[in-house]
């Protein structure tokens, strides 16, 4: 019987990725977004294999309308991808952006409690599931002026081992993917389209891609039912955490 994923971010970057991946294996998939235009383009590329839902997570009650908006033959969700989530603005923790702040808490934090709290309890009814944080090796230790973004991941880490143990008690698997340097649209959307800025994240390494992140889930969820990937660190060969980066000019 093919699986059902729901993954939040799913319009670009790692959950475009996952999307794809998960696509690709012959499972249908539930895209979320808050950009209807890429969503519906998504929606034209796989036809009935993908159900679009267009929402912002940071918004509870709009997200329960479409969840609840769910076809029935949608509803079973096998596999929950909480990938939404951005960083904002890279400066001392003393001159940050108080409305910087409130995004990244309440996408990454918030947001991500918001669909564990609505789609998990379903799959303890049925006694199946699986739910994918996306976390980051920002959320291991904090780096120079990012303090709320890497206290943000480490906030995703503790959540995703507390739901690990609160589900411990049944077949539900709990997986945290923590990627380093991932080269998709993250660091446009930090430095709020400064693209020289962001292609300067990336100068004098290869990163990691969307895919190489969508390859360790599919890993994690391809696992055998007695197998439970708990946490994954996904690193570019020359980055050794989340400040050591040793670039070749």
């Amino acid at each position: 019987m093919e699986k059902i994923a729901i993954v939040t971010g799913a319009t670009s970057g790692i959950g475009e990725a996952i999307t794809r991946k998960f696509l690709s294996d012959g499972m249908r998939v539930i895209i979320t977004g808050r950009s209807s235009e890429k969503l519906d383009s998504l929606k034209v590329e796989f036809g009935d294999k993908v159900h679009v839902l267009c929402f912002d997570v940071r918004d509870r009650e709009f997200t329960k309308l479409a969840l609840d908006s769910l076809p029935e033959k949608w509803r079973d969700i096998d596999i929950l991808v909480n990938n939404a989530g951005l960083a904002l603005g890279l400066e001392p923790e003393f001159e940050g952006n108080f409305d910087d702040w409130d995004t990244m808490i309440d996408t990454n934090i918030k947001g991500l409690l918001t669909m564990t709290r609505y789609v998990v309890p379903c799959m303890v009814k049925r006694g199946k599931g699986h739910i994918v944080n996306i976390g980051s090796v920002a959320g291991d230790a904090a780096y120079a002026n990012g303090a709320v973004y890497c206290a943000s991941k480490a906030a995703v880490k503790t959540l995703t081992d507390g739901l690990r143990i609160d589900l411990a008690n049944t077949p539900i698997r709990v997986t945290l993917l923590k990627p380093g340097l991932v080269e998709t649209n993250f660091s446009n959307v930090r430095f709020h389209g400064d693209t020289d800025r962001a292609a300067n994240v990336y100068k004098g390494i290869t990163p990691l891609t969307g895919d190489d992140i969508a390859d360790a889930a599919l890993y994690a969820v391809k696992a055998p039912e007695h197998v439970q990937i708990a946490e994954i660190l996904i690193l570019a060969t020359h980055q050794a955490n989340g400040s050591t980066i040793v670039r070749k000019v």
